[in-house]
């Protein structure tokens, strides 16, 4: 799989719910579409969040990485 390079980087790692999402959404809102944000979590719970806020503004999720208790998500704006 060929790399995804964001257009936004959004560390939030040692932040606990809601938090990583809240910040996410509020990124989201103003990132132009097409464009990519990669989210950077360490809370476990970020997963099933980002599940329900790419369905529910009808994003992209591209891509999910996780290693070592660090979870990146790759969404695209469309």
């Amino acid at each position: 799989m060929a790399t995804i390079a964001p257009d936004v980087v959004l560390d939030t790692r040692g932040l606990i719910h809601p938090m990583p999402v809240l910040k996410a959404k509020k990124v989201l809102n103003v990132l132009e579409p097409g464009k990519v944000l990669n989210l950077v979590s360490t809370d476990a719970a970020t997963r099933s969040d980002i599940s329900m806020l790419v369905q529910r503004l009808g994003l992209e999720l591209l891509e999910t990485k996780e290693s070592r208790g660090v979870v990146e998500f790759y969404i695209k704006k469309k």
